[in-house]
């Protein structure tokens, strides 16, 4: 892993490698994949072993070959033949919730990359506002200094001079909100990414954005990953009310019983008799037929059970469904309203730039007066902070509607190339078939780093010596007046 993740595609693929709830639900995952070879092994043969050793502590006084102490060992191996179907119905239900878990992970990986661009274009965004806010610091500062000039001169009453200080106060008030702000951002990115922002770059233009709002919910009902998982499930629970049906079944068994027993020579021989044999070996082996006739309504209760959770798991479906619909609609819309806002906040910053040189030109010749010139510095701020706000919206709300959509994953970003894929399917082929019950995997370990040793952010911005920042590029394309190459197009 870098040291640094200036790039948008670089910070995505340290939260792949370092992000501890992408890593726990990996594990989460595997956890999850047992449950398969847990269904197996009740299909599979047992073995127990016993061993007793008895000590009499008081024999009975009417008996001539009371032994002092015993040993006792046996031997069971039970091989169940039918089960009434729930084994094979049991590890359907495991696989179908592999398959569900799998859709899971997708969804974990899709919404730490959405929270990873959030913050990412927060930070770029925070340090844009932070660099206007302290421009308009600035310039309310000389705009104060030369008020208090000509008040001295007395060109200017008090009252302009204190309109001033009160604009200054208010910008200065604004720019320590930005700073904070840009400080939770840049924490709030290293808590996701794990690692500092430092020189974050204008992220590249995002690709196989839909070009109408039902295109993008047709996909999302494909291709989303809880979708997915939400069908997936209510498969596995249709399976659960076959497993619980097999309780009222018959259940065949094939069985071997060995057995050992050695009085250790404590066994005592009836007078006149040749003397006792200490020990001796038994063997059986049959067949076991069990025939469940009543069971106080338990198999009904399981029965009736399974089918309401099968019930809740198919509304559940349903419910995600709708759910993933009203993500992708309300996404596009926001994504393209976003893009209407920039193009509206453009032709603002516009106006509002024409409208403080023609106001500080009116003042010159006496037609305006210093409040008008404070009152169009702010609207020209506030048309800035907006243009940069857009501009961040937009992005964030492309990415949520590709995340949507179930294309806001490794593969579908291209990252896959870059770092070593994690594919679930690699562990769930380890374990599956695994019969050993000495077969374990290492001691886990924490794998994600700690972030305490990082330094706290502080809120310095890019400076004009780093034209290729993110928040840079931003400035230089609201001041030209330019759509920002950021903004994802339609």
């Amino acid at each position: 892993m870098p040291a640094r993740a200036d790039t948008l595609e670089q910070a995505l693929i340290a939260a792949y490698t370092n992000n501890p709830t992408l890593n726990a639900a990996r594990a989460d995952q595997r956890a999850v994949d047992e449950n398969v070879a847990i269904q197996r092994s009740f299909g599979r043969p047992s073995v127990n072993a016993s061993v007793t050793i008895t000590e009499f502590l008081k024999q009975a006084q009417t008996n001539f070959v009371n032994p002092d102490r015993a040993v006792n060992g046996g031997l069971d191996l039970a091989v169940p033949l039918f089960q009434g179907g729930a084994v094979r119905n049991g590890i359907r239900a495991a696989q179908e919730r592999v398959a569900a878990g799998r859709a899971d992970l997708r969804s974990t990986e899709s919404v730490v990359f959405s929270q990873v661009v959030t913050a990412y274009m927060d930070v770029i965004g925070n340090e844009a506002i932070v660099a206007l806010s302290a421009n308009q610091v600035e310039v309310l500062e000389i705009n104060l200094q030369a008020t208090s000039d000509r008040f001295e001169i007395g060109d200017l009453t008090r009252t302009d001079v204190a309109q001033s200080e009160s604009r200054l106060a208010v910008a200065q008030g604004d720019l320590e909100n930005a700073r904070a702000n840009l400080v939770s951002a840049r924490e709030r990115y290293i808590q996701l990414v794990g690692l500092a922002p430092t020189d974050l770059q204008p992220p590249p233009p995002l690709a196989d954005l839909p070009a109408l709002v039902d295109d993008a919910v047709d996909v999302a009902v494909q291709n989303n990953p809880d979708v997915i998982a939400a069908i997936e499930r209510a498969e596995a629970a249709g399976f659960d009310i076959r497993v619980v049906s097999a309780d009222r079944l018959p259940r065949v068994d094939a069985f071997t019983q060995g057995g050992y027993q050695n009085f250790l020579g404590t066994l005592g021989s009836i007078p006149g008799e040749q003397e006792a044999q200490q020990s001796n070996t038994s063997l059986q082996a049959g067949l076991r037929l069990t025939v469940p006739l009543y069971q106080g309504g338990l198999a009904a209760a399981r029965r009736r059970q399974s089918q309401a959770q099968a019930a809740s798991a198919l509304e559940n479906a349903v419910a995600i469904e709708r759910d993933v619909v009203q993500q992708a609609r309300s996404a596009f819309s926001n994504w393209r309203a976003a893009l209407a806002v920039i193009e509206s906040s453009q032709v603002a910053v516009e106006a509002a730039e024409l409208s403080l040189e023609g106001v500080q030109a009116e003042n010159t010749v006496g037609n305006r007066t210093i409040l008008d010139i404070l009152d169009a510095q702010r609207e020209l701020l506030i048309a800035q902070v907006d243009l940069v706000s857009a501009r961040r919206n937009a992005y964030v709300a492309a990415f949520t509607l590709l995340a949507a959509m179930g294309r806001a994953e490794a593969r579908d970003l291209g990252l896959a190339d870059d770092v070593p894929f994690y594919d679930p399917a690699d562990n769930y082929e380890r374990v599956a078939g695994k019969w050993w019950d000495w077969d374990t995997d290492p001691d886990p370990v924490v794998q994600s780093p700690r972030t305490v040793d990082i330094p706290a952010q502080s809120a310095d911005v890019p400076t004009e010596d780093q034209p290729g920042s993110g928040a840079q590029e931003i400035l230089e394309d609201t001041n030209k007046g330019e759509q920002p190459a950021v903004v994802p197009q339609p």
